[in-house]
């Protein structure tokens, strides 16, 4: 009776190797198209929170711009506006901010 259990079905090395070539193949895709891009983006998000200097204009997690007036340790001081400073960590700065105000939105 356990020699029943104990027989391999015929073929069945072939469809093994299918099998692991096929999980290879998935964890392959999952890796290059997910977690590597995604590495990638962290890393250079961390080279520009350490590279913020003064003069930088910067836009935070929240949205809210600003300038960078100080950078002191792991928080930065950013003016929002004329006399408005406030302090934020260094992690809370999402981007640069490269839009610069057109002349209507001045006026």
């Amino acid at each position: 009776m356990y020699a029943l259990f104990l027989q391999a079905p015929a073929g069945s090395s072939t469809s093994m190797i299918y099998n692991v070539l096929l999980w290879v193949g998935i964890i392959g895709v999952f890796y290059f198209f997910m977690i590597r891009p995604q590495q990638k983006k962290q890393k250079d998000q961390k080279s520009f929170v350490d590279n913020l200097k003064k003069g930088d204009s910067v836009v935070t997690i929240g949205g809210l711009h600003g300038r960078i007036v100080s950078v002191d340790g792991t928080t930065v001081t950013l003016e929002v506006d004329r006399g408005v400073k406030m302090v934020f960590e260094k992690t809370s700065i999402s981007r640069e901010a490269t839009g610069k105000p057109t002349e209507s939105a001045e006026k």
